[in-house]
């Protein structure tokens, strides 16, 4: 069987119904934290997947055992209204779920703008994987991401905009990503000061 073959067979059997439990077990135990915008959870695209398991370095593959070291299966996202609910969601958060890896993601320069988020690897709990299910099929770890309404904004649209195979984007248009990038930092920060004031 094919990568692909056997990916879109634990796609159809488990990872869609258990992105959809992992949504609603986030949602759950984010309750009463306010400020959240949206929880949702998805398996990783078919085409996705095999893309990165195929992935070479220096002509060796990346992934000896994709399925086992690939670990984004499943991914969720909450977005939250301002950068201070970030930290609320990430403490609620670690206190539910057992944390493999945690990072802040952001551009390698501080006078550089591009793309933030703070990213989790984190165990599935067992309590939602069915008994019948086979765990050779499963994977063992979700990725989730937590980001403010402007970081997820900005992110989704950079990426229509600059992840399309045979497209090369033009130094102007890079040069302009990046001001919306710097925009949206700056909105953040505005925001995040005007709701402290607010509350004071």
């Amino acid at each position: 069987m094919s990568i692909r073959e056997e990916y879109k067979e634990r796609y159809d059997n488990y990872l869609v119904s258990l992105a959809s439990a992992l949504e609603g077990h986030v949602r759950e135990n984010l309750k009463g934290v306010p400020r959240i915008d949206r929880v949702s959870a998805r398996p990783k695209g078919i085409d996705s997947f095999v893309s990165k398991a195929d992935k070479e370095v220096n002509g060796v593959k990346k992934y000896s055992d994709p399925f086992n070291q690939i670990q984004d299966q499943i991914g969720v996202r909450i977005v939250t209204f301002y950068l201070d609910d970030v930290d609320a969601v990430k403490k609620e958060i670690e206190s539910y779920y057992r944390k493999i890896e945690s990072k802040n993601i952001g551009p390698n320069s501080d006078s550089e703008f591009g793309y933030f988020g703070k990213h989790f690897i984190l165990l599935i709990p067992d309590d939602l994987i069915d008994d019948r299910s086979d765990v050779n099929k499963i994977p063992k770890f979700f990725e989730l991401q937590i980001k403010t309404l402007f970081q997820h904004a900005w992110g989704e649209a950079e990426h229509d905009l600059g992840y399309k195979p045979g497209v090369t984007l033009s130094s102007d248009v890079k040069r302009r990503i990046a001001f919306t990038a710097a925009q949206a930092w700056g909105a953040d920060q505005i925001f995040n000061e005007l709701h402290k004031a607010a509350n004071d």
